[in-house]
């Protein structure tokens, strides 16, 4: 009985095949190619769009770049429809950042992007100094791939599509032109479209690749060789040269340079063209390579392009039934992703995989949602030791495995970081400051990280800070503190400085904690402190100070917020309750704060109070407010004194958006504070209530936040305000 079902089952392979040889001899084979041009590569979906409604079958597909994407997914079963509802799905302005929300970070990296430029990152090892390969390392752009081919469902290899498909990348090293007709098709997209510099190339078989456009934009001669194609059907979306008046910036040269090189092997191909090819050129004028979030008005104009020539098509095209029956062939409809019965983690070297772990919540018996398992790995990049995490589903002796595939910093696991701020008002003058860090991770298996830092500048300040987790999950830790700083402050009086004191501190603690989640830490410990007051000019207006202070401190520092600086939604808690046995006072600070998001509308609350719950907060440990979202119309630390009350409300208009690669959106906001102070030791004449009002443009961009305002309050003070950098 075996036999004969064998035999059946060749009988009809070899049935199917004649049919396919038949129908392919009565037609000539057609090669599709879809060129490189960034965002305006989603006029392909346009074209495809005329393609499908003119019936015309393809037997082979070739693409680079954005054109790699529509090719493969479209190679990999998703019709014109779907590609334009899931580009229209994807939030083109996040998909650059590589990090997860800020809420969905680790508490000990957000505290490191807290102090210094994320792009600053740099490896420091016995060969020297290394540095990242790309502005974005492509984190979210790879799992935005992976689901548009359904990587849940099972690995999807070139070879094994229904669909011939070539995509084309560029081995940085040699300059060689490097062709995909196998292997992960999602790695083959994500290498095509590595834009250098901006996007980290891929490491393939210990090649390096970037985009394809380098060498062969409009990959004609890829489909005449790959289906021995009598008839191709190129698209050309490359961006054209910019006029020499346009070409200024730095940014702008670089531009040219690769445009130039793509434009001279974009016209090699299509002098390859011949009589009976077809080739479409959609007008996409005014339409940028970085213009992700106007793609639907380039599938339009690539639908008005392939209109142009339906004529040429409809020699292509073939009846009802036998173009469906081609595309069925192609189409994914029916598949479901498989239960996993078992997960593993591969790639790790000096990471403990429970860390990994942690954030993923795919189950041995349980099936993969693409978002789900987006968001775990995420997570996973967000911890900061990674340069990339990606995942598979393999199917080995009739069982579903589940490969998360964490690529850890090449560059790490030591690093120096830098930051820079630069700070003037019309109040106190200027002020400026440099950053400098070394921050070695992985100092034992649980994870412990030494961050050595110094500042120069407005403010001096030295600092170490060890921290230690206690278990392979890193719930609980130990924190060990110690550094030295000085710092100028200014006291006023009726809004004029009248004295200015330096203020050296050193200081010393060690606490134990909880991660609580993705919340934040919980903390206990002991806090020595020794502060000296020195005057430096002006009268003098405070008692001398040359004191000690130790005492217990507890406290919780909960961040959901999305962003770091100017968040569209989400709230943070910081409460810290300190009391000296030896002093005889306690000191409480509450921050509440919480941010939503109405249309392009930012609407900002804050709560705060600085007290003391028991005895008096001495001047040498004041309460301060003044500055920017602390009482704008005042100069920094303006406001002294202690039982400190305020409230806020930002309400902020987004603007305008940083270009592709950087980051952050520029705001036009207006705030409105108020402050009560119980017992004042600066601006002693000022009872009762302030307000303050302040207008101010602003916004999280690559060198942290920046912004430019006036603040006006109606008690008599006022000041213009900027600042650039990291606070």
């Amino acid at each position: 009985m075996l036999a004969v079902f064998k035999a059946l089952f060749l009988v009809t392979l070899c049935l199917a095949s004649f049919a396919q040889a038949g129908e392919a001899a009565s037609r000539p084979r057609i090669g599709l190619v879809l060129g490189g041009g960034g965002a305006r590569g989603a006029a392909h979906i346009g074209v495809l769009e005329v393609l499908q409604e003119m019936r015309v079958p393809v037997d082979c597909v070739a693409g680079t770049s954005m054109g790699a994407l529509i090719a493969g997914a479209w190679a990999a079963g998703m019709s014109p429809a779907v590609m334009r509802r899931e580009l229209a799905k994807a939030d083109w302005n996040d998909m650059f950042l590589d990090n997860p929300d800020y809420s969905e970070m680790s508490y000990r990296n957000k505290t490191v992007l807290r102090r210094y430029l994320p792009g600053s990152e740099s490896g420091l090892t016995l060969d020297g100094v290394k540095y990242q390969s790309g502005v974005v390392s492509g984190q979210k752009i790879k799992l935005f791939f992976n689901q548009l081919v359904r990587a849940n469902q099972g690995e999807r290899s070139i070879e094994e599509l229904p669909l011939r498909l070539s995509i084309i990348a560029t081995d940085i090293g040699s300059g060689e032109r490097v062709v995909f007709r196998d292997g992960s098709l999602t790695k083959a997209m994500r290498a095509s479209m590595s834009v250098p510099g901006l996007l980290a190339p891929v490491e393939d078989k210990g090649r390096k690749l970037v985009d394809g456009g380098l060498v062969d934009n409009v990959p004609i001669g890829e489909v005449r060789e790959r289906c021995q194609a009598d008839v191709v059907i190129a698209v050309n979306v490359g961006s054209p040269l910019l006029k020499a008046e346009e070409v200024g910036s730095l940014l702008s040269v670089s531009a040219q340079m690769i445009n130039i090189l793509t434009e001279q092997n974009v016209t090699r191909s299509l002098a390859s063209l011949q009589a009976g090819d077809i080739y479409i050129k959609p007008d996409l004028e005014g339409l940028t390579a970085g213009d992700f979030a106007r793609h639907a008005e380039a599938a339009d104009r690539g639908h008005a392009a392939a209109d142009t020539v339906r004529q040429q098509l409809a020699r292509l095209s073939t009846g009802k039934d036998d173009y469906a029956a081609w595309w069925k062939h192609i189409e994914v409809t029916s598949r479901v992703s498989p239960r996993i019965d078992q997960v593993e983690v591969v790639g790790l070297g000096r990471v403990n995989p429970v860390v990994l772990e942690r954030h993923l919540h795919v189950l041995p018996g349980q099936t993969i949602r693409p978002a789900n398992i987006n968001s775990d790995l995420l997570r996973m990049y967000g911890d900061g030791y990674y340069e990339s995490v990606d995942y598979t589903v393999l199917s080995q002796h009739d069982r579903n495995i589940l490969r998360v595939m964490p690529v850890e910093k090449a560059w790490g696991p030591d690093y120096l970081r830098f930051a820079v701020n630069l700070q003037a008002d019309n109040n106190q003058g200027s002020g400026f400051g440099l950053r400098l860090g070394y921050h070695k991770t992985w100092l034992n298996s649980l994870g412990g990280e030494l961050l050595i830092t110094g500042d120069i500048g407005s403010t001096d300040r030295v600092g170490i800070n060890l921290y230690q987790p206690l278990d392979p999950a890193q719930r609980f830790f130990v924190e060990a503190v110690a550094g030295a700083e000085q710092s100028p402050l200014n006291i006023y009086q009726n809004d004029r400085r009248i004295a200015r004191y330096k203020v050296s501190e050193t200081l010393a603690s060690v606490a134990i904690g909880a991660n609580v989640g993705l919340l934040g830490p919980v903390r206990l410990g002991w806090q020595e402190r020794h502060r000296f007051f020195d005057l430096d000019i002006g009268l003098p207006s405070l008692p001398n100070a040359d004191l000690k202070i130790g005492g217990w401190k507890v406290g919780l520092d909960f961040d959901q917020f999305d962003r770091m600086y100017f968040p569209t939604r989400g709230w943070a808690a910081q409460v810290s309750y300190f009391e000296s046995p030896q002093r005889a006072y306690a000191r409480l600070d509450v921050d509440l704060k919480a941010a939503a998001t109405f249309g392009s509308n930012v609407l900002n609350g804050r709560l705060r109070y600085i007290g003391s719950p028991k005895g008096a907060l001495p001047e040498f440990d004041a309460g301060l407010l003044g500055g920017f979202q602390n009482m704008a119309a005042f100069a920094p630390n303006q406001l002294m004194g202690d039982e400190m009350q305020y409230v806020g409300l930002r309400a902020e208009r987004i603007i305008g958006r940083l270009p592709l690669g950087l980051r952050g959106d520029m705001r036009l906001g207006l705030a409105l504070e108020a402050a009560k102070v119980g017992v004042r030791y600066t601006e002693t004449e000022r009872r009762g209530v302030l307000d303050s009002t302040a207008l101010y443009v602003g916004g999280e961009t690559p060198f942290g936040p920046a912004y430019l305002g006036y603040g006006y309050s109606t008690r008599g003070a006022s000041t213009l305000f900027l600042f650039i950098g990291t606070p």
